[in-house]
């Protein structure tokens, strides 16, 4: 068994005389690496070629993302965040990555990027301003922190204007989902509902965050100016008990596939989708569930505060999902609060709960 090793490729050869070697390459120069692996020798040899890549990519944008990498903004940012940072990061490293810093803070960069961002965003206008603000994220911190006296990215306009406010999951949609939903994602519907928490921190609930009566967690995904995620604890309504204490404990997490095995963030995804296909829902995404969670409680009774320390919002987001909707709508119908509360304390919240192993 061969362990992988970050930035270095591993080449297999077999010789004349039959014996199959091992060779180490350091990714990003080719150079040879020498001695045993994790030897002194191999760890000086990768240092050295590190050496070289920071001198090729010294004072271009190349070197900018790398000693942006290496920064406590960095570290502090949840894993998913990271990996979808060096995705988009390589994409502008392969664009402008030999673009030396004094041209970064010249007008004409900022007109390329802007020009490339209005041909994407034609047909994704999403992903073209993703990728514009994190590099313009890198290019900030570059102005603040690192060698740029300028970020020529502080501002632009977005072609993404959607605002997903107003968009919430009735009555009906739960219904529908719940008709046709598999275990799983029944049981993720109902963890959401019943939590207001986003699907990476559902995907990742452990038994060890309840106790019986109370679901704990810190989330992973900080508030600005937030070194950590928030902490929230959230007493369980007797739908989720009743849910959460039927179940059979597979796995150190609450949400598994139907093998006990952990979701992969895509895999649920595309298990979602499909689900809300065959219950015939469209415009309405996991997230959406956040904003349906914070409209129960306020039309519950409860203040910004009190949704806040459950959902993890902030006071200003919660605000502004609430006057979405309300506006929207006046207010819930008696008879709609009363299904809901009918569709979460019976059947189709517990059904998770009677999962048996032919499922």
């Amino acid at each position: 068994m061969h362990a992988r090793i970050k930035g270095v490729n591993t080449v297999r050869r077999k010789l004349a005389s039959g014996e199959v070697v091992t060779y180490y390459y350091h990714r990003a120069t080719g150079t040879r690496l020498s001695g045993a692996l994790g030897s002194p020798e191999f760890l000086a040899s990768i240092a050295a070629a590190e050496e070289i890549t920071r001198a090729r990519t010294s004072g271009t944008l190349a070197g900018l993302i790398r000693d942006f990498e290496q920064t406590g903004k960095w570290r502090r940012l949840a894993e998913s965040t990271r990996t979808e940072y060096r995705r988009v990061l390589a994409f502008w490293d392969a664009e402008y990555g030999s673009c030396p810093l004094p041209a970064l803070e010249d007008k004409a960069f900022r007109r390329d990027v802007l020009k490339w961002h209005d041909a994407f965003s034609a047909d994704k206008p999403r992903e073209a301003d993703n990728r514009v603000t994190i590099l313009a994220r890198v290019l900030s911190w570059g102005a603040s922190d690192g060698p740029l006296e300028k970020n020529v990215l502080d501002t632009f306009e977005r072609a993404y204007q959607g605002d997903r406010s107003e968009k919430i999951w009735l009555p009906e949609h739960v219904d529908a989902f719940m008709k046709v939903a598999k275990p799983e994602m029944q049981l993720a519907l109902v963890l959401a509902l019943h939590t207001g928490q986003r699907q990476g921190d559902i995907l990742q609930l452990a038994w060890a965050n309840y106790d019986g009566t109370h679901v704990s967690l810190r989330q992973g995904k900080s508030r600005k100016g937030d070194k950590l995620g928030r902490l929230v604890t959230i007493r369980c309504t007797k739908a989720l008990k009743d849910t959460l204490d039927g179940l059979k404990k597979q796995s150190p997490l609450i949400l598994t596939t139907k093998t006990g095995c952990s979701f992969k963030k895509r895999y649920f995804a595309s298990q979602w989708e499909r689900t809300c296909a065959s219950a015939g829902i469209e415009g309405l995404h996991f997230h959406d569930i956040r904003g349906t969670t914070v409209t129960m409680l306020f039309q519950a009774g409860c203040n910004l505060a009190e949704i806040v320390s459950i959902t993890g919002h902030s006071l200003r987001r919660a605000q502004e999902i609430l006057d979405k909707y309300l506006a929207r709508t006046g207010a819930m119908a008696d008879s709609a609060i009363a299904k809901f509360e009918n569709v979460l304390e019976t059947n189709y919240a517990k059904r998770p709960a009677k999962r048996t192993s032919s499922e």
